[in-house]
């Protein structure tokens, strides 16, 4: 069964990635069959430093709004 690899940006509380762990090893046993034993979430939380999209630092970029 898969492992699923997630990247997020960190503050995610320990709940959301339970809840989030929960639906997605449920889609993928519903897909692809097996048992919720079989399938792997990996969190990795990034900072905002850590990350560019189009070539700007997520924490450089300005909040919507």
């Amino acid at each position: 069964m898969p492992t699923i690899r997630v990247e997020l940006f960190e503050g995610r509380t320990t709940e959301q990635k339970a809840a989030l762990a929960q639906e997605l090893t449920a889609a993928c046993v519903r897909v692809l069959g097996g048992s919720p034993d079989g399938v792997d979430v990996l969190f990795f939380d990034i900072a905002r430093q850590d990350w560019a999209t189009g070539g700007v630092l997520w924490s450089e970029k300005k909040p919507a709004g």
